[in-house]
């Protein structure tokens, strides 16, 4: 049986690092807003966010409906799925070790959304544009060297080796940092122009993840919803700057 996978149509957002998952493991799976039909699309979803689904209801999308199961939150989601796509480490310690990079990964793209939404979401940008400036200095000189900093050591001091983030083979965690550096180059190409001298190791991982045959595939493919200023990673001039 397919998974359902269930978020937003038209944007990449937090489902993306659930669809990389999905992709490379080659599973079966339906993105319920972007088919038509019967129990499809986003009224679909919607029924599911107002408890119509007889299952427990999610506060927000992503969430994946596997059986009768309702899974929702991505490091949540990737904690279930990733020992079933073969992309969780086999000891049970490791797991619990990988979700803690997941949900890092989880309060670092909360702080890219807030770059372009630092006073309330449901203003739209151009309300909150000047604080939404100097949010992304400080994001720029402080919180991206922070974060990208903390991958970037805990992929050299992985006693697995350094091609992965967690034990010796591919995980959703090497995924989603995958994602996570295409969708900051993409908001911010400026800050993120000496990435590669920067962070070597990160972006070494981040190439051989996209060079991967089902990842290229995917991304080569209408699937891949193009980045979008509907998105988390948006990308304004105005908030973009060179890196210190």
């Amino acid at each position: 049986m397919a998974y359902e996978l269930y978020y937003w149509d038209g944007i990449q957002g937090r489902g993306e690092f659930i669809r990389l998952a999905l992709e490379e493991a080659g599973a079966a799976y339906i993105d319920i807003t972007r088919e038509t039909g019967s129990g499809r699309g986003t009224a679909a979803m919607m029924q599911k966010l107002k408890g119509m689904g007889g299952l427990h209801t999610p506060f927000a999308p992503p969430f994946v409906k596997d059986g009768e199961l309702l899974v929702s939150h991505v490091a949540n989601i990737l904690f279930y799925l990733g020992p079933k796509l073969g992309l969780a480490p086999e000891d049970e310690g490791l797991r619990y070790a990988a979700n803690g990079l997941q949900l890092t990964i989880t309060d670092f793209v909360c702080e890219v959304h807030d770059t372009h939404h630092p006073i309330a979401t449901d203003l739209y940008y151009e309300d909150q544009k000047e604080a939404a400036k100097a949010r992304s200095v400080s994001f720029i000189e402080h919180r991206i060297p922070k974060y990208i900093g903390y991958f970037e050591r805990n992929l050299a001091n992985n006693p697995g080796g350094d091609r992965h983030s967690i034990g010796n083979r591919l995980s959703y965690v090497d995924l989603s940092l995958f994602q996570v550096i295409e969708g900051l180059r993409y908001a911010f190409p400026r800050a993120t122009r000496l990435f590669d001298r920067q962070y070597p190791l990160l972006m070494a991982l981040h190439d051989r993840v996209r060079e991967r045959p089902n990842i290229a595939r995917y991304l080569a493919s209408p699937r891949r919803i193009p980045f979008n200023e509907s998105g988390i990673f948006r990308h304004y001039p105005e908030l973009d700057q060179d890196a210190a």
